[in-house]
């Protein structure tokens, strides 16, 4: 793969940005998500997941089964605009 492929379409981050985090010594896919958000956009890693741990792999010889994928959560429950609206009016005052 080109490095400047992007690993992560959600946060456009690429393979060499991934790379070199790993060569910092960033060894688990939590630690590059924090750094990076990579799982944490709208598809919570399900597109990004498997290659940023493929890399995680490659470069420590562990297998991928190894590796621990980071916790999956469900979506938070969604807020009507028009309740955010009031409460901050309320605050206002």
């Amino acid at each position: 793969m080109d490095e400047n492929t992007i690993i992560c379409r959600c946060s456009d981050v690429t393979l060499k940005e991934i790379r070199a985090l790993i060569a910092q010594g960033y060894l688990s896919f939590d630690e590059i998500k924090r750094i990076t958000r990579v799982g944490m956009g709208p598809c919570q890693g399900k597109t990004c997941g498997q290659l940023v741990l493929r890399e995680i792999a490659n470069a420590t010889g562990q297998s991928m089964a190894e590796l621990q994928f980071h916790q999956l959560r469900p979506p938070v429950v969604g807020v009507k605009l028009h309740l955010i609206a009031e409460e901050a009016e309320r605050h206002e005052e």
